[in-house]
């Protein structure tokens, strides 16, 4: 019973700690991004934001999901998680500067391909973010 006890405690740390990484990435996500992913999602039905912005949080997840695998203490995962949110806003710098500069416009279109490819992004640098987070 001590053992579940202790487990449970740092469980409830840990998922807790994730759940708020999750509220603060999706803020801060938006907020470094020029569009307004509620507005054209909830006022304007659009497909392609929520994609996009679906795929950012996921890829988040992934990356954060290894961060809590392979950290030493609350701590260290609370360091790594912020790291990982470093890497994970810029996939979107990295999606407009290189491989689409007018991802913005497309997305605020509601250009389904652009918001797949975004989505598609965030989720390989989670990836890519959760395998360089097990050291």
């Amino acid at each position: 019973m001590t053992a579940f006890m202790e487990g449970i405690t740092a469980f409830t740390g840990y998922f807790g700690l994730s759940l708020a990484f999750l509220i603060v990435f999706k803020l801060i996500y938006m907020w470094t991004t020029p569009h307004d992913e509620w507005k054209l999602i909830k006022e304007e039905k659009n497909i392609s934001a929520a994609i996009a912005l679906g795929g950012a949080i996921v890829g988040y997840a992934i990356a954060i999901s290894g961060a809590a695998s392979n950290s030493v203490g609350i701590i260290d995962y609370a360091m790594w998680g912020a790291v990982a949110l470093v890497a994970q806003v810029s996939g979107f710098f990295i999606v407009r500067a290189l491989m689409m500069p007018k991802i913005v416009q497309r997305i605020e279109n509601n250009e389904i391909p652009a918001a797949v490819v975004l989505a598609s992004v965030s989720i390989a640098v989670g990836l890519l973010n959760a395998a360089c987070l097990t050291y």
